[in-house]
């Protein structure tokens, strides 16, 4: 037996790089190495306290049985409340589908919208996980190139240029994950202009780093009449709660695609956990304090981060408006070496400076865009000051 028996469905996907990096990160650290890990993007505090009591409370209560697929009744009307007091958008409970994190949401979206051949417009950077669920679909991905200097940010212009009668499907996202950048409104409005003149075009508008976000506020697609009834938009308590482990994330749709991620939720995993459930009711019911608060800790983190990236010399960045992540351009190391390593691309740099420096970053080939590297700033402010100064130093050791 061997893998040539497993299917070429599995065979043509690529391994997550940020979780490969952490395991790396792990292993070094499992031999006694003090090595700083800013490959994941987690944040670093723990659940807050109202919501660990609800779930507490929900296991006394006997929310032990299995839930609608597509969530609990009380969730799906929390989450449509939320849409409407945090984004003045009117997606009906039964436009709401929870799955088991917003991974799980996009692909239920993806599978359900798009057929073998059709084309997936995904700017770059993208998160990992985009090109390879539209793999799972048997989609081809058309990729839009963006640059540092451009705030990494897709213009209306190319968005035109990359539609063809065989696109079905936008995907993108606000904040971004890898870069931190966030379109704003006039932005969004001249993209959904492009959209508004070609019908056939979905968008699936991922928003789960809205509440990271250092803008005056979120701005979401959907928010533009033209294109509002072809907008599937993912969110999740991941990030604005410190909840990554709950697994819980969820889409605003048009019904027909969240009746139709109901019915392939249904086959593959059904409901997202009970518990979990009533844990994310309470995030999105009660006291929104520590997401600010947390919101706050990572603007400041940013600032001592870009700050401290900005003095060594040959990064090149752009000054992320949200999530928590620095993508900066580190090409002029190409081709130079410390005298035992030589750096021929972004994942060489990479290894070095898990090696030599013992910080965990992820390579920029990981999300489309090879001339950087993805470091997350969810880490305390001391991890990151060290981090920072590690960087320096092992990057002054290449000539």
């Amino acid at each position: 037996m061997s893998t040539s028996s497993l299917s070429q469905r599995v065979q043509q996907l690529a391994e997550s790089q940020t979780i490969g990096m952490a395991k790396l990160s792990r292993e070094l650290a499992s031999k006694g190495i003090d090595v700083i890990n800013l490959s994941l993007g987690e944040p670093d505090f723990v659940t807050p306290s109202h919501i660990r009591e609800a779930a507490k409370k929900a296991i006394d209560d006997g929310f032990t049985f299995y839930p609608p697929i597509a969530g609990y009744a009380e969730l799906r009307k929390a989450i449509s409340a939320k849409f409407q007091r945090e984004n003045q958008l009117d997606y009906k409970p039964d436009q709401v589908v929870v799955s088991t994190g917003a991974k799980q949401a996009i692909a239920n979206v993806v599978l359900c919208l798009v057929n073998p051949g059709d084309e997936v417009i995904i700017p770059l950077p993208y998160w990992v996980s985009y090109i390879e669920i539209v793999k799972l679909a048997e989609g081809k991905t058309v990729a839009v190139n963006t640059t540092v200097e451009a705030d990494f940010k897709m213009t209306a212009e190319q968005l035109e240029a990359a539609i063809t009668p065989r696109t079905k499907l936008l995907i993108f996202s606000s904040p971004c994950n890898p870069t931190g950048s966030v379109y704003t409104r006039e932005e969004l409005e001249a993209i959904a202009k492009v959209l508004a003149r070609h019908p056939q075009v979905y968008i699936l508008s991922d928003e789960i780093y809205e509440h990271i976000n250092f803008l005056d506020a979120h701005q979401s697609i959907a928010q533009f009449e033209s294109v509002r009834d072809r907008v599937i938009i993912v969110n999740g308590v991941s990030k604005g709660y410190a909840m990554t482990g709950w697994r819980i994330g969820y889409i605003g749709a048009p019904k027909f695609i969240a009746d139709a991620c109901d019915k392939m939720q249904g086959q593959f995993t059904s409901a997202a956990s009970s518990i979990a459930q009533k844990a994310a009711e309470a995030a999105l019911n009660l006291d929104n304090r520590p997401t600010l608060d947390m919101r706050d800790a990572f603007l400041r983190r940013r600032d001592l981060v870009i700050e401290g990236l900005k003095k060594i010399p040959g990064l090149r960045l752009n000054q992320p408006k949200g999530a928590f992540y620095v993508f900066p351009d580190i090409s002029s190391y190409f081709g130079k070496s410390d005298g035992t390593t030589t750096i021929h691309n972004a994942t060489d740099l990479c290894m070095y400076l898990l090696n030599t420096g013992h910080v965990s970053v992820v390579t920029g080939e990981a999300f489309g865009a090879p001339n950087c590297f993805r470091l997350s700033y969810a880490a305390s402010d001391d991890k990151l000051k060290e981090a920072v100064r590690r960087i320096g130093d092992a990057l002054a050791k290449l000539r």
